[in-house]
């Protein structure tokens, strides 16, 4: 049986991982509505003729590249949040368990991060193509 002292240490080391999940989660709503401009801008664009110009043809396909981009920003982030919820749960199940699992909650900490750092860079990839709109005349 774990007893109350031991409980609010591993509460204590479970902290960290959650603000930490907060943020991701801050990261993965400013994502998602990039994303959801992306896609009102090419409705937008899509809606009239067909042939339309060659401007506009280039904006569709700039937005298309943003939008994969984006996606992948969005999916690594969301990686990277699931792999955060495992690691909390397994510092709590690492308490109620004989089995050291602190090999196990370093390599999912690592795995996380280097799914946001990913995410994050797939996101200055979109944010970079995001100012080639201004460009597209040129």
């Amino acid at each position: 049986m774990v007893n109350f002292v031991e409980i609010a240490s591993v509460i204590q080391m479970a902290v960290a991982p959650a603000f930490l999940l907060t943020g991701v989660g801050a990261i993965l709503a400013v994502m998602t509505a990039r994303l959801t401009r992306i896609v009102d801008r090419f409705r937008v664009l899509n809606e009239g003729a067909k042939g339309g110009s060659q401007y506009k043809q280039k904006e569709l396909s700039l937005l298309m590249l943003r939008g994969r981009w984006t996606h992948w920003a969005i999916a690594l982030t969301t990686i990277s949040a699931l792999l955060i919820c495992m690691l909390i749960a397994m510092i709590f199940i690492s308490t109620e368990i004989s089995f050291n699992l602190d090999q196990f909650i370093s390599i999912l900490f690592i795995m996380a991060m280097t799914a946001l750092i990913f995410g994050l860079l797939s996101f200055l990839k979109e944010v970079g193509l995001s100012k080639s709109v201004m460009n597209i005349n040129e």
